[in-house]
């Protein structure tokens, strides 16, 4: 990267890389297979960090809930009638 940069003459923007500046590079690609194998991980950790976003506020929610019912549970008192 900092490579590039120091071959760009644009003003740090945007940058001004052509293509006569990037032929001289070789830029190794992995194979197609690799590539997918790539895709299919990160798509599973996507999936995981989607899950716990959505899951950690239900299960606070969930929590809160239970708590109050034992709140109330424990702290209401049947009153003696005498």
């Amino acid at each position: 990267y900092e490579d590039l940069r120091a071959i760009s003459n644009g003003d740090g923007t945007r940058g001004g890389l052509s293509l006569r500046l990037l032929k001289p590079y070789r830029i190794c690609l992995p194979s197609l297979e690799k590539q997918n194998k790539i895709v299919n991980v990160l798509d599973k950790f996507d999936q995981i960090t989607n899950d716990i976003a959505n899951g950690i506020p239900a299960e606070i929610e969930a929590r809160k809930k239970q708590y109050e019912y034992y709140r109330d549970k424990l702290l209401t008192f049947k009153m003696k009638q005498e």
